[in-house]
């Protein structure tokens, strides 16, 4: 049987560290951020329309996202679905050291894939 998530375990494994600068290059711009987005629009035009409103990404979400795309460290996975995740993410006391790649790899595909769901 076929299984995505396992074909990219090999891929992943294999990356050198050196694959991983851009990323890690990126950390001083990222906690040097005051804001990742903001929501926009929704105002009401002269005619009587609505602008809909829509979220505005800072410049460094999209570099983010696109290297992680580049080096590449998404996973096709149902990362929705995935319990251990949400409570890794949503525990300020995590030690991400413990964890192996291919979680911390699964970690960055679902925080880039949900734009529409809260992970």
């Amino acid at each position: 049987m076929h299984n995505k998530e396992t074909d990219f375990e090999g891929k992943i494994n294999s990356l050198k560290r050196s694959d991983f600068k851009p990323l890690l290059n990126l950390i001083p711009k990222i906690q040097a951020t005051s804001w990742f987005g903001k929501l926009k629009g929704g105002t009401k035009n002269k005619d009587g329309s609505i602008c809909m409103p829509y979220y505005e990404e800072n410049e460094v979400v999209s570099l983010f996202r696109s290297i992680a795309y580049d080096i590449p460290i998404i996973i096709p996975f149902d990362w929705g679905k995935w319990e251990k995740g949400r409570k890794i993410v949503n525990n300020p006391y995590f030690d991400y050291r413990t964890i192996d790649r291919i979680t911390i790899c699964k970690i960055i595909t679902a925080i880039v894939r949900n734009d529409r769901f809260r992970f």
